[in-house]
């Protein structure tokens, strides 16, 4: 029965796949599971064929490299790590991409992409035991308590000035949050100009964030997917990766 059930898991991943209605896409590509470096580049789909759109760029990733993430991948049984709270690893698989958030009070963007601009009231909860886990709040009052403090959204971070949401372990799948698998994942500007990792997110320089930010249309259902190059040539055909 134990073989079977393996059997069957092992199918499920290779079962998974790109949406069909996804036509763009953003793709990180690491050399290995514990490697902090990504080469990202972005892909729109033409009829059946994925197209690259403009140059590959570089970025950075968790301290610790990667680990499977929660997304609109089946879970796969593998000797690789699986994401969790705190283990400064950067989520690995297909997800899909939410609204942009920032200091400022407009950005370049699609006009369909919902953009929040971050104020003090507002919060993203990484507390594993709240019932708000990898959720963004906002306050109808100044954070007052330490909890509402520690959780607020970064002030006054040149680093986390301008972010995209990547929907790891988010709500967006239906039900609610994985309690310890992970939260609080974004694109966002990288630190020392790509001279430090991060603690799970992806980042990259400034301007190029900028580019990516106004690229996105939320109409052609982009996803994020991230890999290292082993498993991106290994489920390149079965999940219909670009």
């Amino acid at each position: 029965m134990k073989s079977l059930l393996l059997l069957l898991l092992g199918a499920a991943s290779l079962c998974a796949q790109v949406p069909n209605n996804c036509r763009q896409a953003i793709v990180g590509v690491s050399s290995g599971w514990n490697s902090s470096h990504v080469t990202l580049r972005v892909y729109e789909k033409h009829g059946r064929a994925w197209q690259p759109v403009g140059a590959p760029w570089q970025g950075r990733l968790g301290k610790s490299g990667l680990a499977w993430g929660y997304g609109i991948h089946p879970n796969i049984q593998s000797k690789a790590p699986v994401k969790r709270e705190g283990d400064k690893r950067a989520p690995a698989g297909i997800f899909k991409i939410g609204g942009a958030y920032g200091y400022a009070g407009q950005i370049q963007k699609h006009p369909a992409l919902s953009y929040r601009k971050v104020s003090p009231r507002d919060l993203w909860v990484e507390d594993r035991n709240s019932p708000y886990y990898n959720r963004h709040l906002v306050l109808d009052h100044s954070p007052a308590s330490s909890w509402e403090k520690k959780a607020q959204m970064r002030q006054n971070d040149h680093a986390h000035s301008l972010k995209l949401y990547i929907a790891h372990n988010d709500a967006i799948l239906g039900g609610k949050p994985i309690s310890g698998r992970g939260s609080a994942i974004f694109f966002h500007i990288w630190r020392g100009g790509g001279s430090k990792s991060t603690a799970g997110c992806t980042t990259m320089a400034e301007g190029q964030l900028k580019q990516l930010i106004a690229r996105i249309d939320p109409s052609k259902n982009p996803v994020y997917i991230l890999l290292p190059q082993s498993e991106y040539v290994r489920l390149r055909s079965a999940w219909k990766l670009p």
